[in-house]
């Protein structure tokens, strides 16, 4: 929530260790697109990233998202919530992979 109490849309960032391959990227994104919150999701092996962008006044709470992330095998390891658009995460995870 924003100071004034208006709800925005966030960012949200997880480091998540444990993922090797493609298939492990895909199944986190296809169990966190679920949830109606998310409107979009990327995922960078290379960088051990998890980004999550939720609907303007939709929120995850810590507790869903770690048991996503736990519930698909994974080890969530840090959550950090900012208001950076997951385009710019998004280019800069493709420069990296480069």
């Amino acid at each position: 929530l924003l100071a004034n109490g208006a709800a925005s849309a966030e960012t949200i960032e997880m480091k998540v260790h444990g993922m090797v391959c493609g298939f492990c990227a895909q199944g986190i994104e296809k169990s966190l697109r679920k949830n109606p919150a998310t409107s979009d999701v990327v995922v960078s092996l290379e960088n051990k990233l998890v980004v999550v962008q939720t609907h303007d006044g939709q929120d995850f709470t810590d507790a869903a998202l770690t048991k996503a992330i736990k519930d698909a095998g994974y080890d969530l390891k840090e959550i950090t919530r900012s208001q950076r658009p997951i385009e710019e995460i998004r280019g800069q995870v493709r420069q990296a992979a480069k």
